[in-house]
């Protein structure tokens, strides 16, 4: 079974403030095991579902796409900058609309970061910049497992 981890946070633990705008806005290390033999590429979306207020949330915010990551690998190292992903991983574009990590920065309330990974039975292709929107359609009928983890952050002031 699809397995996915981090060694900044537990499963529904918070998320340390390094990975926030509160602190440095760096992406957590993220590690995973046990990728089906037949998948041809994995998938990472980190997003938001409280937004703005968990109390009565409106949107889902998107603050990380990344797409096509060779099923060789099996983790991302802290800070996984655009010059430090492995050969072949595509980014797409976050609610900041820009590409790469846009750490938890919740306006009000404690707010549930879902960090999910998927193994698809193709690569994705054709895409340039892709919304999450657009990654899951072209992922439809092409997951064979996936798994996730839930972090929670609140702001300090």
């Amino acid at each position: 079974m699809l397995r996915l981890k981090s060694n900044a946070f537990v499963d529904d633990g918070a998320i340390p403030e390094k990975y926030t705008c509160e602190g440095m806005d760096v992406s957590p290390p993220l590690h995973w095991e046990n990728v089906p033999e037949q998948a041809k590429s994995l998938v990472l979306i980190i997003d938001d579902p409280d937004a703005p207020d968990p109390k009565a949330p409106k949107t889902t915010w998107v603050h990380w796409v990344l797409y096509n990551i060779p099923v060789e690998v099996n983790e991302l190292a802290e800070n996984a900058s655009a010059a430090m992903l492995p050969q072949g991983v595509e980014q797409g574009l976050n609610d900041w609309k820009n590409i790469g990590y846009g750490g938890p920065c919740p306006p009000i309330g404690r707010h549930r970061y879902f960090h999910k990974l998927y193994a698809l039975d193709c690569v994705i292709e054709g895409l340039h910049r892709a919304t999450k929107k657009q990654i899951e359609t072209a992922m439809k009928g092409h997951i064979i497992a996936e798994t996730r983890i839930i972090g929670s952050y609140e702001k300090s002031a």
